[in-house]
């Protein structure tokens, strides 16, 4: 099932009313909304593919992509004749006029990407940090990366993906462990250093939109997210390209289930939890403290030779996040599972074997449909869903400015 659009066509029932006034204007607004997050999810898609997916009448389709067109938001173009019958029909493409620049600070460098509409990455950089970068050493590297993805030109907004807990409302990062952050008004500041929009997201929050929308999740209602990195292991849920983030945006945090009671203390004060049994900084150490860089080679090349120490590991951590998705199983019942970072790299090169073990033994009619898969989007992941942060705006009300 395709994730549903957020803003569904208005266009009134045969026999209904005319609208007049400012109904005709909002009508109008979340017509052109539908259209645009029609071609948004599918780039290249014909007139007929938006009135079948939006629901208006073609003569409606056509007049609102000429409208899209004139704002420079999409182009229309012929593909090559087929040699078919008829006329080729035009196809509807996002322009690279609606940009976004997307920052995510890591323990090792911020992140920076301008994207676009269609989940496409136009441009990406990185500014590095020697330790793990305090607030100000992230606002040093935004300036840095506005100023070298996007000299000229006009943003729509900036998201930001954040590795920690955010108050999705005020754009806090209520605490970034791994950072050493505790109650950072990182949205407040990033839009005073940048003069623009600025919104805050859970680094896996981000990672969830991006798979469910145009990744490994696409086409499934339920989709659970786990990323392992650096900073540990993220997790989010989203049902229909949403996240699911309970009560006060913090839900999702998969890497702190209980799957070890005797195991080491993690830094959420709890012990045994996911990311300190999974985790990529012991993995390295069991491959012989390689780069981080060179993880899935050397893990392709462990598998293949199989020395017991490092076997042993890797089939450890494999258990163990086997042990955390039976829970997500029962608990959430998900159509996907997607994997990211260094436990993608294990999956890719292990197999689901040790996994499916445990998925076996969840709830039966939990697990009928859960299936574990790698995240699809690679690098440009949390470019691609941060960026939603600012675009789902466009996206509502493609014609406003923005500010």
């Amino acid at each position: 099932m395709t994730p549903r659009p957020p803003t569904p066509p208005a266009h009134p029932a045969g026999g209904a009313p005319d609208p007049s006034g400012s109904d005709r204007d909002d009508l109008r607004r979340r017509n052109l909304a539908a259209v645009l997050q029609a071609v948004h999810l599918r780039d290249g898609s014909t007139r007929a593919d938006l009135t079948r997916e939006t629901g208006l009448h073609r003569s409606t389709v056509r007049a609102l992509v000429a409208e899209l067109v004139r704002a420079g938001i999409v182009t229309e173009d012929l593909p090559a004749p087929s040699g078919g019958v008829g006329r080729p029909s035009p196809r509807v493409h996002a322009t690279d006029a609606t940009r976004v620049l997307t920052l995510h600070p890591e323990l090792d460098a911020t992140h920076g990407a301008l994207v676009g509409l269609g989940g496409r990455v136009l441009a990406r950089a990185r500014v590095p940090h020697d330790a793990p970068p305090t607030p100000d050493d992230v606002l040093a590297a935004a300036r840095e990366l506005r100023d070298r993805l996007a000299p000229t030109g006009p943003l729509r907004g900036v998201g930001v993906a954040a590795p920690g807990l955010v108050d999705r409302r005020t754009g806090h990062v209520v605490v970034a462990p791994h950072l050493g952050w505790r109650d950072v008004p990182l949205g407040p500041l990033l839009a005073a250093a940048l003069d623009a929009p600025v919104t805050v997201d859970n680094d896996a929050n981000c990672g969830v939109v991006a798979e469910a929308l145009f990744g490994a999740g696409r086409g499934a209602r339920a989709v659970v997210y786990l990323n392992g990195g650096a900073s540990g292991i993220g997790g989010s849920v989203a049902d229909g390209g949403t996240p699911t983030v309970g009560a006060h945006g913090f839900g999702g945090e998969i890497g702190h289930t209980l799957v070890r009671s005797d195991g080491r203390p993690c830094h959420c004060g709890a012990e045994g939890c996911l990311e300190t049994e999974v985790s990529r900084a012991r993995l390295l150490a069991a491959l012989g403290d390689v780069p981080a860089s060179e993880l899935e080679p050397t893990l392709t090349r462990v598998v293949a030779a199989r020395p017991s120490t490092a076997l042993a590991e890797i089939d450890r951590q494999l258990g163990y996040l086997g042990v955390a998705l039976r829970t997500v199983v029962n608990v959430l019942n998900p159509e996907r599972i997607v994997l990211g970072g260094f436990l993608a790299a294990l999956v890719r090169t292990r197999g689901t074997a040790a996994l499916d073990a445990h998925l076996a033994r969840a709830l039966p009619g939990a697990r009928e449909d859960a299936r574990v898969v790698t995240a699809a989007l690679g690098a440009d992941l949390l470019a691609v869903g941060a960026a939603q942060l600012v675009l789902r705006d466009v996206l509502a009300d493609p014609l406003s400015t923005g500010r």
